[in-house]
């Protein structure tokens, strides 16, 4: 049987000696212009850059921690107009349409600060995240990422994370429901000989995505073009006014795009920077229409305690030819004896449709929805829902609920996944 490897799983190194590169200048000192968002020289304004000749350079630490005063990145994008919940989670721009718009033809800029960043450390910080989660840690380098999965013993989804693997520590983003528990859930398996910490950055740090078809523009304009074309997870730290910045490309709602994680202190400057650069800011309201119609399956919805890791199609997240793991035995033999009997679709729909609603075709059900949002016109409706596999496939029709129709298709999200090719020998 042929085997499948996680997104990121080359064995050579990205960026060897560029991916802990800092910004740091020589005398005479940078200037700071005002209204402009980075420290920089005169001839490079609002760029932000890691490339300096001088041979005196020294890399400076690239360290999580609180800012000196408070920076309340929040209460500045308030001032301008966006509407924030009590979570402090940026609902809407008052422009989701063309945020939207954007997502498909320019670039926008999420402020996803509210997800969970968990910082893993110590001197057994891979083989540890290597046996608890799906995708090969063992095999990345410094410098590179990769998509892996939390899952029961029994395989089923808690959350799928972003992964950096830094010099001294390994980054995780997660879902911001899943943030504590995941947290709490690793602490548990450090045995006494272990050398591995779990520390909770999400306070700590500020999280922005980027993403559309002019998003490689956007870091070009700001001196990171040589992150654009990179694999997936490749990361790089840079300065920001002296405060750490690190950018990596991809992000949890497109493989394309690129994600930075900063200092608070830093947010502000980062976030005016990126809109004088075009990016049109998108809010979370937008973000979860983008989710669904993405296909990106999420904790609570789409994983949970019902649905494997199989079913949600998460397999370039999953590592089939690693040692032992959490969940690999039950993988291996949904795999080995094609136990896959459902698994995740997108559905346009007729008409809109309660979650949880049962999905049926010629009066049996075969499957239930997870998600639902509308479209951009108020006529369009659109769902997620796990079907059995031998009921229905892309393009055929099916009843949700009572009797709202629904057309069964692919989703990019998914599209982009890579199951393993069954053996064709006799």
């Amino acid at each position: 049987m042929a085997t499948a490897t996680a997104a990121a799983t080359p064995c050579a190194a990205h960026l060897v000696g560029r991916s802990t590169t800092r910004l740091q200048y020589s005398t005479p000192a940078p200037h700071l212009y005002r209204n402009a968002a980075f420290w920089t020289k005169k001839s490079t304004k609002n760029k932000l850059s890691s490339r300096n000749t001088s041979p005196t350079i020294a890399a400076l630490p690239f360290e999580l921690s609180p800012p000196p005063i408070d920076h309340d990145f929040l209460d500045s994008v308030v001032a301008e107009g966006a509407k924030v919940s009590e979570e402090g989670i940026i609902e809407t721009f008052d422009n989701d349409d063309e945020a939207l718009d954007a997502f498909d033809n320019d670039a926008v800029v999420m402020d996803l600060s509210h997800f969970g960043r968990i910082r893993v450390s110590g001197d057994d910080r891979i083989q540890f995240l290597h046996n608890q989660t799906t995708a090969n840690f063992e095999c990345l380098s410094e410098g590179q990422g990769c998509d892996t999965v939390f899952v029961t013993p029994t395989a089923r989804t808690i959350d799928i994370a972003y992964a950096w693997i830094m010099k001294k520590s390994v980054i995780l983003m997660v879902s911001p429901e899943t943030c504590g528990n995941i947290t709490e859930m690793l602490n548990k398996y450090i045995f006494f000989a272990d050398k591995v910490e779990i520390q909770d950055i999400t306070k700590q740090t500020c999280l922005f995505a980027i993403a559309g078809p002019k998003c490689s523009q956007v870091m070009a304009n700001l001196n990171l073009g040589d992150l654009v074309g990179q694999p997936y997870g490749t990361n790089c730290h840079y300065s920001v006014s002296g405060m750490p910045l690190t950018v990596g490309v991809g992000n949890i709602i497109s493989a394309d795009g690129f994600s930075l994680l900063m200092s608070p202190a830093a947010a502000g400057p980062v976030w005016k920077t990126l809109l004088s650069e075009g990016a049109v800011p998108l809010g979370f309201n937008a973000w979860e229409k983008l989710r669904i119609t993405q296909g990106r399956p999420a904790p609570g919805k789409e994983l949970t305690n019902e649905f494997n890791v199989l079913e949600a199609g998460l397999w370039n997240s999953i590592s089939l030819n690693k040692g032992c793991y959490k969940g690999q035995e039950t993988i291996s033999r949904l795999i080995t004896y094609d136990g896959v009997k459902q698994r995740l679709w997108g559905i346009h729909l007729s008409a809109p449709a309660e979650p949880g609603s049962p999905i049926t075709v010629d009066g049996g059900k075969v499957g239930k929805l997870t998600s639902y949002t509308t479209g951009r016109k108020e006529c369009d409706h659109f769902g997620l829902g796990y079907i059995k596999k031998k009921a229905a496939s892309e393009g055929d029709t099916v009843i949700v609920g009572e009797n709202i129709i629904g057309t069964v298709v692919n989703v990019p999200f998914l599209s982009r996944q890579s199951p393993p090719v069954k053996n064709s020998g006799p």
